[in-house]
């Protein structure tokens, strides 16, 4: 899945490292979503959500990730 974290974290010049710990979570985990490896949790979204002070839609790209997705059961 695609987000907006890299780009929400860089901005806001913090490591991996400071974005995790204050999600509770590994700085490989943020690596793994940064490079779509792994979808976060609603609740670890949300978390990271409201540290950048953004929606859940907007960081994880829902309406994007939802056309993708969409497109891809058309094509069956």
């Amino acid at each position: 899945m695609k987000t907006k974290i890299k780009e929400m974290r860089t901005k806001a010049k913090m490591t991996q490292q400071q974005l995790a710990d204050l999600v509770h979570v590994s700085s490989r985990t943020i690596i793994s979503i940064e490079k779509g490896q792994y979808s976060p949790s609603l609740m670890l979204a949300y978390r990271i959500a409201q540290i950048f002070d953004v929606t859940v839609e907007e960081l994880c790209c829902l309406k994007e990730n939802k056309e993708l997705e969409d497109k891809k059961y058309e094509d069956l």
